[in-house]
C-alpha cells in the first residue's frame, strides 16, 4: 500500500506537459531499461533466480517505490537489501551522474544553453493522458496498473484543477507519511543475520551482490 500512495504523491508533482509537447522524450526513459535488462541477465548468470534478478535489475529504474513494490511482488524475501540498494543510488545521482557527464561531453558542449519553449499543451489533453495512460497500460500489463494507477491518478488531481486540497495534500502529507512508514515496515525486516551476517553462514555475500548489481543497474 505504501509504495501506491507514494505514487499518488508523486503523480500530483509531475508536469508531464514538456512529454506531452515533445514525444520524443520518452526514448531518454526507454534507454533506462537497457541498464535494468541488463543487469537482470547478469543477475540470471550468477545464479539468482529470475524472479530474484527482474527483482534486482528494477533497482535500475532508480525509483525507490517501483522496486519496492516490484520486490514485494516477485521476491520479498530480498525487499531489505533491495530497498536500501535503491534509495542509496537515488541519494547518489548528484554524485555519480557529474563523473560520467565530464566523461561523455566536451565543455563546450555542457555549456549550450538549452531552450525551453515547448509547444502548448491544451487542458483537455493534459486531464485525458492520465487517464488514457491508466486504461492502455492496464490492458498491456495488467501487473503494472495498480503503480501506473496511482500515478496517473496523482497526476489527474494536478492536472483536473477542482481538487486543490487532495492535490497538495498528495504532494506533502500523504507521500511525506507514507514515506515514514515505508521505512519502519522495511527496517523491520532488515534483521543483522538476514541482511549482514548468519552464525550459520557467515557473511551474506547475497547482500553484496544486490549492492554492486544495484549500482550496475
Amino acid at each position: 500500500l505504501f509504495p501506491l500512495l507514494i505514487f499518488i504523491g508523486v503523480g500530483a508533482m509531475i508536469d508531464f506537459r514538456p512529454l506531452l509537447a515533445q514525444p520524443s522524450l520518452a526514448l531518454l526513459g526507454a534507454a533506462g531499461q537497457f541498464g535494468i535488462f541488463g543487469t537482470l541477465l547478469l543477475a540470471a548468470a550468477l545464479g539468482f533466480p529470475l524472479n530474484e534478478a527482474a527483482s534486482i535489475g528494477v533497482i535500475g529504474a532508480i525509483d525507490g517505490p517501483t522496486a519496492i513494490f516490484v520486490t514485494t511482488k516477485l521476491a520479498p524475501h530480498l525487499l531489505g537489501p533491495i530497498a536500501v540498494a535503491a534509495y542509496s543510488y537515488m541519494s547518489l545521482v548528484p554524485i555519480i551522474q557529474p563523473p560520467i557527464m565530464r566523461l561523455m561531453t566536451t565543455r563546450k558542449e555542457r555549456l549550450i544553453r538549452m531552450a525551453y519553449a515547448p509547444r502548448p499543451v491544451s487542458r483537455v489533453t493534459a486531464v485525458a493522458f492520465p487517464i488514457v495512460v491508466t486504461v492502455a497500460i492496464s490492458l498491456i500489463a495488467p501487473s503494472a496498473a495498480p503503480l501506473i494507477a496511482a500515478l496517473m491518478l496523482g497526476n489527474l488531481l494536478r492536472e483536473a484543477g477542482v481538487v486543490d486540497r487532495l492535490n497538495k495534500a498528495a504532494q506533502n502529507e500523504i507521500i511525506n507519511i507514507a514515506t515514514l512508514f515505508l521505512g519502519l515496515a522495511i527496517g523491520a525486516t532488515m534483521t543483522a543475520e538476514k541482511f549482514l551476517f548468519d552464525s550459520a553462514t557467515g557473511i551474506q555475500w547475497q547482500t553484496l551482490m544486490i549492492l554492486g548489481l544495484g549500482l550496475l543497474a
